[in-house]
């Protein structure tokens, strides 16, 4: 495991590599890598790199690390602890003058028959299979004619992973790059505003860095004259991030500020990486965007009864009832005539 940021997936030939490395038969004795992953890393010359995990079945020999690059090879033995772990370092002084590009990385353990069936000759830059026969060369790794880099680490894969070879070994991938940062677009911004500087960067995680926020129009003045400085400052550290790059944050407090343009400048307490950026404050409050908001109300028609008001409300008489009564009268008075 290598304690940095991942960055980038590999490149075709490590795909290879890392698929060899997983088929291999399983054996009484395990090469556990600790964070094995599918990414590869990436890493700020002069930071340090750790490389680490598990081998079990003590081996009393160690494992074997080889380190392979464009014009690099490094193939020293890694002790494992008693509680089968292993560490190796690269220290800032070994990665600050190593060259931009791929590195890869092979952790090969003895397996069973405790010993290392191949092996790096550095007299002649070629690489032995003891299986085969007493200086049995496969490829050379070095020097006039060697295979280089990833064509140079397929070939030790295959060659440790051929059927002949009980040995078995755990893949890594980095890349090494000059140190960087990066800042988020910031946009305009409005005084009173509160918000949060961010950015992503190579630099390991518990690096640190410079933020420094400050007025372009601010400048020295002298000490008879009042100078208004509108900005801040402070110092963050480095967190893991994702996709790649670690990640770093600052929150800014610009109730204080006047509307001017401002610089934003990152910069590395230890490691030599500068970054800068610009955004307004504009004449705050932030104003309120007003929201239309439009109802629409659906009005269903109900057919309604008109009532009359009660003092028009009448009862229609019959004629007739009246008619028969007259007649009666008129027949009565007839008949008292008459006998009268």
């Amino acid at each position: 495991m290598i304690n940095h940021p991942f960055r980038r997936t590999f490149g075709g030939a490590c795909v290879i590599l890392i698929c060899l490395g997983l088929i291999l038969p399983a054996g009484a004795v395990e090469l556990d890598p600790v964070g094995s992953s599918s990414g590869t890393v990436t890493i700020a010359n002069g930071d340090p790199v750790f490389i680490h995990g598990i081998a079990t079945g003590q081996p009393r020999n160690g494992l074997q690390l080889w380190i392979i690059s464009h014009n690099y090879l490094k193939v020293t033995t890694l002790a494992v602890n008693d509680d089968d772990t292993y560490l190796y370092e690269l220290k800032p002084a070994d990665t600050q003058n190593l060259a931009s590009g791929q590195y890869f990385f092979l952790v090969q353990h003895p397996m069973v028959n405790g010993q290392f069936d191949i092996v790096y000759d550095p007299s002649s830059g070629t690489i032995i299979n003891r299986q085969l026969g007493t200086g049995k060369e496969i490829f050379k790794l070095s020097g006039s004619g060697s295979l280089q880099g990833p064509d140079s680490a397929q070939a030790l894969v295959e060659a440790i992973g051929s059927q002949n070879i009980d040995d078995t070994f755990a893949t890594y991938s980095f890349f090494i790059s000059p140190p960087a940062a990066f800042i988020n677009p910031v946009g305009d911004l409005y005084a009173g505003d509160k918000f949060t500087l961010s950015g992503s960067t190579n630099l390991a995680a518990g690096d640190e860095l410079m933020i420094e926020v400050v007025s372009s129009s601010f400048k020295p003045t002298d000490k008879s004259q009042s100078g208004e400085f509108s900005g801040t400052s402070g110092v963050v550290k480095v967190v893991p991030g994702s996709g790649g790059y670690n990640r770093w944050s600052f929150d800014v407090d610009a109730t204080a500020f006047k509307p001017d343009e401002y610089i934003v400048k990152v910069s590395g307490i230890v490691q030599d990486v500068t970054a800068s950026t610009y955004f307004t404050i504009l004449i705050g409050p932030r104003p309120v965007t007003a929201t239309a908001t439009v109802t629409a109300t659906v009005t269903t028609a109900v057919p309604t009864t008109t009532l009359l008001p009660a003092t028009m409300a009448t009862t229609p008489r019959s004629p007739l009832p009246c008619g028969i009564a007259a007649l009666a009268l008129l027949a009565v008075w007839a008949s008292i005539r008459k006998n009268g």
